[in-house]
Formats: C-alpha cells, structure tokens, sequence
C-alpha cells in the first residue's frame, strides 16, 4: 500500500497540529503506523492522498449514513451556501429541522440546535442540574459523551484507546460529583439510588454503547434506570449522539420503548456537517434561557448549513425502505461473519446492530468496558493493518464501532467478508 504523501503530510502537520491531527484517535496511536491523509470520497469508498481507494466502515464515525456525497445533501449544502453560511439570527429552516426531529423523537417536545454532541450533552447535564437543584451526575464506565469536564470520567472512545479513563486537567471538586456504575449493571443502579437518589439531578448513558465498541443494553437494566429515575425525580437523559436515526428513525429509545426526559443529538442529524441537538419535555425545556435562568448559547447554533444538510439527511431517511434497507445490509454482513467465526472457532466476539459492529478480539462475551478492556489490542492493530492493505478502513481502534451506510453495496460486503474470513482463518486455523 502506498503511503509516501501520506507520510509527508503527516510529518509536516505535526509541526503546526498537536499530535499532527485535530481529534486523538485519528492519530493510529491504538494500532501504529502513518495515519492515511484522505483527498475525497464518494458513496462508500475513500480516496486518500496516495491514491489508495478504500472501503469505508469508519463513515466519519457515524454521520455518513448515506455515504458520502449524497447528491440529495450536496446539493442542499450548494443552494444553502449561495444565500449565506451564517447569519446569527433565527431562520425558518431551524423550525423546520427541529419538527423533522421531533417527528422521530416524541419525548423531544421542545428542542435546542448546538453546533456538536459534546455541547448537547454539556448543555443537558447543566439544565438537569439547574431544574433539579441538585449536584450528582451518574454515568457509565466507558460511555463517552464528548470532553466537556463533568462526563470526561472513566469515559470510553479515545479515552478506552489511550487508557486514559480519566483526563488531566479535570478539577478533582467537580469531578466528585459524577458517579461512575458499570455498564449493564442493575443492582449497582438500584444500590446507588436507594443510598443517593434524593442528591442524584441526572442520569447519561448511551441505550446502546458504542464508544467503548458496540455493547447491547439488557432491557431490564433500561427499564431499571427509568423507573429508579421516576421515583426520585431524577433526569434520565439518553445520549443518542450516535445511535439516534442509526439503529432506527427513532433511535434506541424508540427500538427499546424507553422514554427519556432528555435525548442528546449529533452525527447524523448534521448530514456530515457539525451539529448537535438537545431536547425533552417542555416543562423540563423551559429552564433554558431565553424561557429561564440555566443559560446556554452558542453562534452558530442552528447554522444553516448544517440545518440543510441534516434535513436533506433526515428526509431520505424518512423513506419508508431506508432502514429496512440498513436492517437487511447489516444483517447479511454480520450473519455470515458471525457464521464464519463459529465454523473456525476463532477467540473473537461480534457484537451488532443495525447500522453498527464491533468485532471484538476476545474469548469472553463483551457486555460492558470491564469485558471490552480485556479485548487484545494488539491483535486488532495487526487484524486492522491487515483491512488496510485489502483496501478495507476500519476503526484504527478496537474501541470505536464500525459503520456500515446505505451506500455500502453488497459487492463491497463481500469483499470485506472475504478478507475477514481470510484473516481469521490464517490466524486460528
């Protein structure tokens, strides 16, 4: 595989970019090697500097549903850009992108455009802390949601990659304040509320894991949250950032029939663009300034291009066969990787879900960060360089979940099946 620009480019960003790259994980520190540099895109497939063309499960971590350069959302993107980029003043497509949402996600009866799910989630804890009068935050191990103080603690996505589970530079007086369970964990939920539920303002978890890899909810462990949240009067808030309108139109919540009282929003929604959302119950919303005093503001909330290139996005997936579409692509993919994986034996796990999977390089069932952390890295970051000279992109983590889009055509899967199933069967055979 050619990497000469890759490597050049490379070298010369990390004389002006820190670690040469503007988000950690981009880096290749989990699994070595010269980060390719991308040039462009089309559908499912990368193009990188070297003229290396690639099959993408990575989809910029999740926005690219569609794939890259839907025409449906570039074309949005070019007759939104010829009016303005930016205005700081409210816009008729703000209402109609926010009604989009809501049609997907009831429980988000009043909603707020930011520019990213790290500020959705920020700006959430702040409202549940502002409307409750209370301090406590509690979140899961390995749940990542965004770097925002509070949340950055036992956090999974770079977090899990670097082995950093909590960062420097968080003030160990508010960190004291965010509890930490495992995830998947009702009795530990139930002990934590019976000794502190009165103290607890919210509770923030992903209803389907994907930053420390993909990891299923036990519904019982959903259900469990929700009613320990309605009885002490505490702010269940889902972040959805990555699986709103990636497992279903309506998410997780709408998949497992728990309703949040707060729903976080990102990735897709911006159609490629950075966005986020938060939104719940009207009486909860209320709190938010301009209505009340939890303040929260931001300049390019609601920017319109963003705003268009979502509702392009949310409108194609709006389509009755899109998900029935993603359902069956998925199954089909990780049907016949699981099948293979069985048939060799081989000491991996597949965990999946419409729109999502993370092949784990474990013996034991991953079912929360404790299980994920035991997975062999360096077994991936040898599995991931093997992808990678097929011309197959996945994750350059074994913690971040792989993507599969409505682009992604059933040659291309099979492709990937192929290499896969070489791979394993040359390494457990």
């Amino acid at each position: 595989m050619k990497t000469k620009l890759s490597q050049k480019h490379f070298k010369e960003a990390k004389q002006y970019l820190v670690g040469g790259v503007n988000s950690p994980v981009r880096a290749f520190g989990a699994v070595g090697g010269t980060p390719l540099f991308i040039k462009k895109a089309k559908e499912a497939i990368l193009i990188d500097e070297d003229g290396n063309s690639l099959i993408d499960f990575v989809c910029s971590w999740g926005p690219l549903i569609l794939g890259h350069c839907h025409p449906a959302v570039v074309r949005a993107i070019q007759n939104t850009a010829q009016l303005g980029t930016s205005f700081g003043a409210p816009t008729q497509a703000e209402t109609v992108f926010a009604k989009e949402i809501q049609k997907a996600f009831p429980s988000m009866e009043k909603i707020r455009l930011v520019s990213s799910g790290t500020e959705a989630t920020q700006s959430a804890i702040r409202l549940a802390r502002g409307a409750t009068q209370r301090e406590i935050i509690v979140k899961f191990e390995g749940c990542y949601h965004g770097h925002s103080d509070a949340l950055l603690v036992k956090a999974g996505s770079g977090g899990a990659t670097f082995g950093i589970p909590t960062s420097q530079g968080i003030s160990q007086a508010l960190a004291q304040y965010t509890f930490v369970l495992p995830y998947n964990d009702t009795n530990a939920v139930e002990r934590l509320f019976q000794s502190r539920g009165k103290q607890i303002a919210a509770i923030i978890l992903e209803p389907i894991a994907a930053n420390m890899g993909v990891i299923l909810p036990k519904k019982e462990f959903l259900q469990t949250i929700r009613k320990c949240c309605d009885k002490y009067q505490t702010v269940l808030i889902f972040d959805e950032v990555i699986s709103g309108f990636r497992v279903s139109y309506g998410g997780a919540q709408s998949s497992y029939q728990i309703r949040p009282d707060l729903t976080c929003l990102g990735k897709i929604i911006g159609g490629g663009l950075p966005i986020g959302a938060y939104g719940g119950a009207s009486d909860l919303m209320k709190h938010i300034s301009p209505e009340g005093p939890v303040y929260q503001a931001g300049t390019l909330s609601g920017n319109p291009l963003a705003v268009s290139a979502g509702l392009a996005t949310l409108k194609e997936l709006s389509k009755k066969s899109s998900y029935q579409e993603l359902s069956e692509k998925t199954k089909y993919f990780c049907t016949k990787l699981e099948n293979a994986v069985l048939k060799l034996k081989a000491p991996v796990q597949l965990n999946w879900v419409t729109g999502m999977f993370t092949l784990f390089f474990s013996k034991n069932s991953i079912t929360d960060f404790k299980s994920a952390n035991q997975s062999d890295t360096q077994a991936y970051a040898k599995f991931f360089h093997f992808l990678l000279e097929k011309g197959i992109y996945f994750p350059p983590s074994q913690f971040e979940a792989c993507m599969i889009s409505l682009a992604h055509t059933q040659k291309q899967l099979d492709t990937a099946l192929k290499h896969i199933t070489d791979y394993l069967k040359h390494e457990f055979k």
